[in-house]
């Protein structure tokens, strides 16, 4: 009895479907499709002034800040959805969210608070609708802290 069960439900799935599925194909709209998902898709493409930026030698404590200017060489509109810095005495204020057209320039300013001893590297990610989908940027210091025990104080400012 249960093998006449599967075999009737089998029998009514595939007397029920009536034509092939692919008969309702376009061959014309199959090509369009190929064609269009073979074109390489057009991205825009975030080209800096600069990728890094050195403030040299800053006191322990002290604030310092850049501007990284930035324009989409690409060929569709640049939409920035994050600028995110790896460490917390870093940050990104106030950057745009709008998209930004090909050839047009924006830029977005990096604070950051100097605090600790020797040569610190910190590194930015800016989440973008570029091909990579992320870009980055650094920042670089020497911070001078004379209180820092058993490390070099650096180079005195005068």
């Amino acid at each position: 009895m249960k093998n006449l069960f599967y075999i009737i439900t089998l029998c009514f799935v595939f007397y029920s479907c009536g034509d092939d599925p692919f008969s309702k194909v376009k061959s014309e709209n199959v090509v369009d499709a190929s064609q269009r998902d073979n074109k390489p898709s057009k991205f825009p493409i975030m080209t800096f002034d600069k990728k890094t930026h050195d403030f040299g030698i800053i006191q322990d404590g002290t604030e310092v800040e850049t501007v990284f200017s930035y324009t989409n060489t690409g060929e569709a509109p640049l939409v920035l959805s994050a600028i995110k810095p790896t460490c917390g005495c870093t940050a990104a204020p106030g950057w745009s969210k709008a998209p930004l057209l090909p050839g047009e320039s924006s830029q977005f300013t990096i604070k950051f608070n100097g605090k600790g001893a020797n040569k610190t590297t910190k590194t930015v990610n800016i989440t973008a609708n570029t091909q990579s989908g992320t870009e980055v940027v650094k920042i670089t210091a020497f911070i001078n802290n004379p209180n820092s025990a058993g490390k070099p104080a650096g180079p005195i400012i005068q």
